[in-house]
């Protein structure tokens, strides 16, 4: 079976921390003895990427034997579904089907038409896989949808040393550090309580430190994860969180909000909480374990995650469409009206 993977997501020299889950699952397939091939829709202006990608795909699909085209996201969706030589199985990772959050924690009218173009793209490809419940209920008219969340790479993300993953990263082992690792520029990460909380455990215990890491390659996550104290994670809302699976990976205490299948990835992990996006109960339970400078065994708690069991779930969606997959030239999912298809 030969893949072909498009995402607009997908790292590179110049943006090495984005998609890096995509790049994850693309490594896992084809360890698991997938041939995969990536088109990756980049250039600028970036809105001119989707129509360029028509035309791409078309070249690919004109060279290339495919036998099935896995998008992320639902605009590399609507790319993959201008075509109906070969069957397309979505990805959507969150924003997606839940909506894009402003500053204020709401969800924009724009937002909320994106919403419903995926939605209507859900009912015209051959197979939806989503990260969460949350997401699937969203979308419960769709097509052979799946609840599939993105792997964890457990040799990459594993239990260090901390001492050894400070002087890696030149950091002072006497403090106590507090990770926020993602962009504070993006609203829906809610650096605003993240810097409150921050702010408030240093009055309590000045060699407390926040430490906003984004912008690196996956390759040191590991680090900051092993050299830190606590995951800060105040999201206003999430499909599956990478993040805190990779945290746990590294048996890093997290505090969160309830947000995506945090609350399931978490389960009854000692040392990490849920919590309400308030400051002072933020405060209380980081400066509890910060006192304590104890470590999680949540590493044993995300262990399905693990890339080979993913990477089978996968491939068992992909038999399940080629399995019936139509004559060429026809599509899988019967047409709603009859200008779904051009003949």
């Amino acid at each position: 079976m030969k893949i072909l993977v498009i995402t607009a997501i997908y790292p590179s020299a110049g943006a090495p921390e984005i998609g890096t889950f995509v790049q994850t699952q693309v490594e896992s397939l084809r360890k698991a003895g997938v041939e995969v091939d990536v088109l990756v829709l980049s250039g600028r202006p970036r809105k001119l990427i989707y129509p360029k990608g028509v035309w791409e795909l078309r070249q690919r699909l004109r060279h290339s034997s495919i036998d099935l085209i896995h998008a992320h996201v639902s605009y590399a969706g609507m790319v993959a579904r201008t075509q109906w030589k070969v069957p397309v199985v979505v990805t959507y990772h969150g924003s997606d089907v839940l909506g894009a959050v402003n500053a204020r924690g709401r969800i924009s009218w724009l937002s909320k038409i994106s919403v419903a173009a995926t939605a209507y793209l859900s009912r015209y490809v051959d197979a939806v896989i989503v990260q969460s419940s949350e997401m699937a209920s969203r979308l419960g008219s769709a097509q052979h949808l799946h609840v599939v969340p993105c792997e964890v790479d457990f040799e990459l993300f594993c239990p260090q040393p901390r001492e050894d993953a400070c002087a890696a990263l030149n950091l002072d082992p006497s403090k106590k550090y507090l990770l926020f690792a993602a962009n504070p520029n993006i609203p829906v990460k809610r650096f605003p309580l993240a810097s409150s909380v921050a702010d408030c455990l240093r009055r309590r215990d000045p060699s407390i430190e926040l430490l906003v890491v984004f912008r690196e390659p996956q390759s040191r996550l590991p680090l900051y994860m092993n050299a830190c104290d606590a995951l800060i994670f105040p999201s206003y809302q999430e499909g599956s969180p990478n993040l805190v699976k990779q945290a746990m990976a590294c048996n890093l205490p997290v505090v969160a909000t309830d947000v995506g299948d945090v609350r399931e990835l978490i389960g009854k992990t000692v040392g990490c909480y849920i919590c309400q996006p308030e400051v002072e109960e933020f405060t209380n339970r980081l400066y509890q374990i910060l006192q304590s400078g104890q470590r999680t065994d949540g590493r044993n708690q995300v262990r399905h995650l693990n890339r080979s069991l993913t990477a089978g779930k996968l491939i068992r969606v992909y038999q399940e469409v080629l399995t019936e997959k139509p004559c060429p030239g026809q599509s899988l999912v019967r047409p709603l009206n009859p200008l779904r298809k051009p003949k």
